[in-house]
């Protein structure tokens, strides 16, 4: 996807789906300035990209998460899906990318072993729960738009 970005200058996110500092998620955390809010989606979208991997698709990196933040108009929230996860109108420009953050290689056994079992953690499991928050536990690096072509070429 990183790579269909910097060729075409469009993201296209999976279903249309991504996460966002919702009016829903804001009333849901009744305490907290909006970055630690906007930290709170920024998690959600850290597991569904773990979820994202669990589906095998990924050739390249298969155990790094990547999250790219955006800031986009027209984003419709969906809090029945839950309280940070919105519908975006349509696909993300190059230009509305605020940053690209990704799974360092050491982080890599941590992301393998929570696509192994995130299923569980989902029904419960709290062995699974805590392989899955090994991962989210990780920080991602951090990468500007204009380094985009860079990280590509890195991976």
């Amino acid at each position: 996807m990183l790579a269909q970005l910097q060729e075409t200058g469009v993201l296209h996110a999976r279903g249309g789906w991504a996460f966002a500092a919702t009016p829903e998620l804001t009333e849901f955390y009744t305490s907290g300035d909006i970055e630690e809010i906007e930290a709170i989606a920024f998690d959600d979208a850290a597991m569904a990209s773990i979820r994202l991997l669990a589906i095998g698709d990924e050739e390249r990196f298969p155990h790094r998460r990547v999250v790219v933040s955006a800031d986009v108009e027209g984003a419709a929230g969906e809090p029945e899906m839950g309280e940070s996860v919105v519908r975006l109108a349509g696909p993300i420009s190059r230009g509305d990318v605020a940053a690209v953050h990704v799974d360092v290689a050491e982080a890599e056994e941590a992301t393998r072993r929570a696509i192994a079992h995130i299923d569980a953690a989902d029904l419960g499991d709290e062995d699974a729960e805590l392989a899955v928050g090994d991962a989210q536990d990780n920080y991602m690096a951090f990468y500007h738009p204009s380094e985009l072509p860079f990280l590509i070429e890195l991976l």
